[in-house]
């Protein structure tokens, strides 16, 4: 297996458990924000699968995670719907969360590999976007533990052009 089809391995997978975590909760939010997360998997699947197949890889448009993750987040608080939620759902996101990490570290190691500048630059760029979806998980993790006290001390109203989100700088 090449490092293009173990990334679209490792994509397929996180979509099919994103959808599989969508499709155990009632959550209308959650359920929301882990298929729109599932959505950014197939993405880079498909820029995988056009690496791996030497094709040119089509313009992919730019989710801005935070962004929708803010307004869905929002909406929850206006309608002050917490959530309850089991132990097990938190370790489900932990998991989820220990696939994003290691995904951003694969695809930067791989990247720090790679002499096509192109590809060096489109590895990073997915990295960069495994990264953001870590701290969107980071999030969820937090609200599914303490959905109530979450959204009621959120910090994800003070956002400002993309540098804080979810209480986290970002470059």
């Amino acid at each position: 297996m090449n490092v293009y089809e173990y990334a679209m391995k490792v994509e397929k997978d996180g979509e099919l458990y994103y959808r599989d975590l969508a499709s155990k909760t009632n959550d209308v939010g959650l359920k929301s924000i882990l298929n729109m997360l599932a959505e950014e998997e197939v993405k880079h699947y498909v820029v995988f699968d056009k690496m791996n197949k030497k094709q040119i890889i089509p313009t992919q448009p730019i989710v801005d995670v935070f962004t929708s993750a803010k307004t869905i987040f929002e909406k929850m608080r206006e309608d002050n719907k917490a959530g309850t939620f089991s132990e097990d759902q938190v370790d489900f996101y932990k998991s989820a969360l220990r696939s994003e990490e290691n995904s951003y570290k694969f695809y930067i190691e791989k990247a720090l590999m790679l002499e096509d500048e192109e590809q060096k630059a489109i590895f990073m760029r997915i990295a960069e976007e495994e990264r953001q979806h870590m701290v969107l998980l980071e999030n969820l993790v937090e609200y599914i533990s303490f959905p109530e006290r979450w959204l009621e001390n959120a910090e994800f109203n003070h956002m400002e052009g993309g540098k804080t989100v979810f209480g986290q700088t970002v470059n």
